[in-house]
Formats: C-alpha cells, sequence, structure tokens
C-alpha cells in the first residue's frame, strides 16, 4: 500500500464512538434490531466514498489498495468481519462481553501498534483509515 497519512487514534476513537451508538440506536428497534445493527456494522464503510457516518463526522475516509481508491461494500463486509463477530458474541451474556471486549482490545492494538493504523479487518480487506485531505 503506499504511503497514506494514516488518521489519528483520537479521530479514530470518535469516529468508532458515534458508529457504535449507530449500532444500538438500530439495535434497539423492535423485531429486526440485532440484524439492522449487524448489518451497519458490515457494510457502514461502503456508503459515501468509504465513510461510515462516524468517519464522516470525525474526519477520516477509508482508502483501498495503493491507489486510493475509496471503500466499496465488498471491502467494508470484509474489513468489518472482527467487529461483526464482537457483535454476535455480544448477544451472549456474560462470557460474550468478555470475548466481544477482548476482540476489541485486540483491534485496538493493532491500530496502535501498526504504521499504518491497520487493524485485523484492513489487513483483510488491504484498506487502510487516512485522514480526509
Amino acid at each position: 500500500m503506499a504511503d497514506f497519512p494514516k488518521a489519528g487514534l483520537l479521530n479514530r476513537a470518535v469516529a468508532a464512538a458515534i458508529d457504535v451508538i449507530v449500532v444500538a440506536a438500530l439495535g434497539s428497534l423492535p423485531n429486526m434490531g440485532f440484524l439492522a445493527g449487524m448489518l451497519y456494522v458490515l457494510v457502514r464503510d461502503g456508503f459515501s466514498g468509504g465513510q461510515s457516518l462516524g468517519k464522516r463526522l470525525a474526519g477520516n475516509k477509508t482508502i483501498v489498495r495503493a491507489d486510493g481508491r475509496s471503500a466499496v461494500f465488498r471491502e467494508s463486509m470484509i474489513r468489518n468481519i472482527p467487529f461483526a463477530v464482537a457483535r454476535v458474541l455480544w448477544a451472549i451474556p456474560l462470557i460474550g462481553w468478555l470475548a466481544a471486549g477482548v476482540v476489541m482490545i485486540f483491534e485496538g492494538l493493532l491500530v496502535i501498534g501498526s504504521p499504518r493504523g491497520a487493524r485485523l479487518g484492513d489487513e483483510l480487506a488491504g484498506t487502510q483509515v487516512v485522514e480526509e485531505a
């Protein structure tokens, strides 16, 4: 992947918090809430040029491959598999909450430790979250 300026940790944390609020709001819908939240988790980065609602508000953009093209739904679904797993685990009281927390902490540590700020999902999809120009 080419050298793109990676998004700052604060921007990514703010974007993630906004996206968690969206998932929680969708999850509270009657009947289909869990599925609506899961769908948002998977496809959120395929909207509007590689930006979830959280990324758009925080000023981040997800780009794909060395050519800098924005993420589409395929890359979004691949890069968000770890979060989808955490979402499913969260539905299991106690042990699931712990396991989901481990997934989220693991992904966060990868962001901090990677020179590109890439988490496991980014490595799988070949994406990187960068600052919006």
